[in-house]
């Protein structure tokens, strides 16, 4: 694809050093079959075309130009005849894949049609916006300048489907501050001069929990007082515990550090009110149940997570033993092969030196005989010499 967001001067690998033995223009000739099938056909294509999304972003990453072109245009093709249901299910899982691939064309192209979707179907992107903003803000750090665009941009196109009016002007500035962390104070005062009037869900709450977080956090007071006044408005707006839930871990334990070890009693203050109000709107009775919630869930999660690594290096583990028995085993097999190869080598060469003592016995015999291969006399060609001959019997 030729364009600024994919600077073609950088370095390509080989598709047949990345195991691809397939010719560039046979793959090229597929993907301008799925275009056309879902430019022609239409919809009635969709449950073709749509599983081969993965294969279409994959080809984004070919060292072939035109193979690259035909990728990136079958998969807007595919996109633009995409149902919006589809999306959390078929498609989104898809894009989250390819963002895991060692290929940086491969990133960015899964981002930019992330962004297309959130075009074409905003109210669905809207309501994933939890699951896809922490996706998208941890390939903000990579090392590649093009993927970072990329993810700037599609974030920017994600949070704008969010629905809450009240937060739709400061929606710019916290991205810019999710990308840039020293923004974070500008997107601080946007939210500080937001009135909440709209419910909160957690649609909402994705977008802005992030930099109310790292606000928190940051060594300026009065930032950290902002932020509780923003968290203590949008909490009394929030829809229902469950929409809150997933964030109280983040936000929770902040709260409680501002309102023990600030020395400001306004803001210390401040961060009891934004607590208490945070509080209620997860269901629970008092700021010590739920900071005891939340502890508890943490450790819940903390222990699922190095559960979940113990069993990976376990399953690493018998992996490796398996693929050692199995290394073991080829190498016996090879071993006896190579035996049964140097017996059969060495049985070939003693039948052929037997083969060529009996020839040699063959022609010593015919070099005594009086009589040709033919049979006839070797001295006067007959086969019946005549009287005269000298081989001839008495």
């Amino acid at each position: 694809v030729e364009s600024e967001s994919f600077d073609m001067g950088s370095t390509i690998v080989s598709d047949s050093r990345r195991g691809k033995t397939i010719p560039p223009e046979a793959r090229e000739g597929c993907l301008l079959i799925l275009r056309a099938l879902a430019e022609i056909v239409g919809k009635a294509s969709e449950p073709i075309v749509v599983p081969l999304l993965a294969a279409a972003l994959e080809e984004c990453s070919s060292s072939s130009s035109f193979v690259r072109e035909a990728a990136e245009d079958t998969a807007k093709s595919i996109l633009s005849i995409l149902n919006g249901h589809a999306l959390p299910t078929l498609v989104c899982p898809v894009l989250f894949e390819a963002l895991q691939s060692p290929e940086w064309r491969v990133k960015a192209a899964a981002m930019e049609k992330l962004s297309e979707c959130a075009e074409l179907h905003p109210r669905q992107i809207s309501r994933m916006l939890p699951q896809i903003v922490p996706v998208i803000t941890s390939q903000v750090w990579d090392t590649k300048p093009q993927v970072t665009k990329a993810a700037k941009d599609c974030l920017l196109a994600c949070c704008m489907t969010n629905i809450n009016p009240d937060v739709a002007p400061a929606v710019p500035a916290i991205v810019t501050a999710i990308c840039k962390p020293n923004d974070t104070s500008k997107a601080i005062d946007e939210l500080k001069g937001t009135t909440f009037v709209a419910s909160v869900d957690s649609s909402t709450l994705s977008i802005l929990c992030p930099v109310l977080s790292r606000g928190l956090k940051d060594r300026l007071a009065i930032n950290k007082r902002s932020c509780c006044i923003v968290i203590e408005n949008m909490s009394r707006l929030v829809e229902t515990p469950e929409a809150v839930a997933p964030f109280g871990p983040l936000l929770v334990p902040d709260l409680k550090k501002v309102a023990d070890n600030v020395q400001f009693e306004e803001i210390r203050d401040a961060a009891l009110a934004a607590l208490g109000a945070l509080t209620k709107a997860l269901g629970h009775s008092s700021i010590d149940e739920a900071v005891s919630s939340v502890m508890k869930d943490e450790s819940e999660r903390i222990a699922a997570e190095q559960k979940r690594i113990e069993d990976q290096r376990v399953a690493e583990e018998a992996k490796e033993e398996e693929n050692r028995i199995k290394e073991e085993e080829e190498r016996k097999e090879w071993r006896e092969a190579m035996e049964v190869q140097r017996l059969l080598n060495e049985l070939a060469l003693k039948e052929e030196a037997e083969k060529k003592a009996a020839e040699r016995q063959k022609r010593e015999l015919a070099k005594k005989s009086v009589k040709s291969a033919g049979g006839k006399c070797q001295s006067c060609g007959l086969k019946k010499c005549k009287k005269t001959c000298l081989f001839a019997s008495k």
